[in-house]
């Protein structure tokens, strides 16, 4: 919850020397100034956080900075949707005031979930430095020649598994991998290694040799 809050605290900042960057900006415009500025307030307040979360970080420059990602409960990544749900309904979670019901429930509940992320089914997770340096040299991965013959659905599915891997999860890259691991020569085996192994071979689908 520390980390929450303090990330809260980073995104408030960016956000007000925005609006204070915008209105010196538009301070010349007059009244058409003045009307885009008022515009600009309300688009920064309730679509910062989205824009952010539907990225392939998931996070806010706030969370980021923590090591935090919005994810969806079974670990997918964060729909529009359900971005858009969980920011909308912060105005509930301000309630009475100060985020005093966000508060509320981000203390009785054990995952820690505000209101906007029960309606939402969303969740914010913190994601382990090593994590996080694993997603970063994904790319990096080397091509793997395939212990058996692929079909082109088979390529294609391992195609789009790595295609996705960058937005989901490593523990759900590495599910995933795990069903596939028979291409690979890993059958019956997960983990980081294995999983490493699977998208070399969707490299080699690629054309990467």
């Amino acid at each position: 919850m520390c980390a929450r809050s303090c990330a809260f605290v980073i995104d408030g900042i960016i956000r007000l020397a925005a609006i204070y960057a915008a209105g010196i900006a538009t301070a010349l415009l007059g009244g058409f100034g003045v009307a885009f500025w008022i515009i600009f307030i309300f688009g920064l307040e309730w679509f910062y956080p989205v824009v952010f979360e539907l990225k392939t970080a998931a996070a806010t420059p706030g969370k980021r900075v923590f090591g935090l990602r919005v994810v969806m409960d079974n670990g997918l990544p964060v729909t529009a949707a359900a971005s858009v749900t969980r920011n909308l309904l912060r105005t509930a979670d301000f309630l009475p005031f100060g985020y005093g019901f966000a508060i509320v429930s981000m203390l009785l509940r054990r995952d820690c979930k505000r209101l906007g992320d029960i309606a939402a089914a969303t969740m914010v997770v913190h994601q382990r430095e090593a994590e996080r340096n694993a997603r970063i040299t994904l790319s990096s991965v080397e091509p793997v020649v395939p212990v058996m013959s692929l079909s082109k659905e088979d390529q294609a599915a391992l195609i789009a598994l790595a295609v996705r891997a960058p937005s989901l999860t490593w523990e759900r890259v590495d599910e995933l991998a795990a069903l596939a691991a028979v291409v690979s020569g890993d059958t019956g085996r997960s983990g980081p290694d294995v999983t490493r192994r699977v998208l070399g071979v969707a490299h080699w689908a690629l054309g990467r040799r």
